[in-house]
């Protein structure tokens, strides 16, 4: 089960679930099922934990936090487990947890999101009571976008990476030494 055919099956479904978050979140523009769930979950403990902090920086962290739990769980998995399909899996959360983050901060100035709390944590940061700078939601919300895309390409690349380095090191198996009939084998004459 835990053979290279296996493996290469465990990351082409790793792709499959990029596909697929990509298509939802970028395409289609929406959320994710159940993941977005996990993210107001997120959010809100952002807002939470930071709420003995000044009030710009307790709305800032509930999207900060929905973004940085994937992306933290991902250098987990990556860095520490050497689990490459677990990182890449929460690095496509992630990005689409970074997509939701950029609709909602490009709403800032319409305020057309019906949200569970009522107030809209980036009206208020961009707005007069902070930044007065709710002209500039659309380039934040873009780059947070391209955040979210980046990460979803390099999730996509690392899947698609160790099936090549899989095919690579299954393709030329290490024997040990050569021997003296290896390399009449290489040189292509026989004896």
């Amino acid at each position: 089960m835990g053979g290279p055919s296996w493996r290469r099956w465990k990351y082409a479904i790793g792709v499959a679930v990029c596909v697929l978050f990509a298509w939802i979140a970028f395409v289609r523009k929406a959320q994710v099922p159940l993941l977005s769930l996990v993210d107001l979950g997120f959010h809100e403990l952002g807002h939470l934990v930071t709420r003995p902090f000044p009030e710009v920086v307790m709305l800032a962290a509930g999207s900060g936090a929905q973004i940085a739990v994937p992306v933290g769980l991902a250098a987990y998995f990556l860095f520490l487990q050497k689990d490459r399909l677990g990182g890449t899996l929460c690095l496509a959360w992630a990005a689409t947890s970074a997509n939701d983050v950029a609709v909602y901060i490009a709403d800032a100035p319409y305020q057309r999101l019906q949200l569970i709390g009522g107030e809209h944590d980036w009206a208020t940061i961009l707005g007069p009571e902070h930044f007065n700078a709710l002209d500039r939601a659309g380039a934040i919300a873009a780059a947070v976008r391209w955040f979210g895309m980046a990460s979803l390409f390099a999730a996509f690349a690392i899947c698609v990476w160790t099936v090549v380095l899989d095919e690579a090191t299954t393709a030329t198996p290490d024997h040990g030494p050569p021997t003296a009939d290896d390399r009449w084998a290489w040189s292509g004459v026989r004896r």
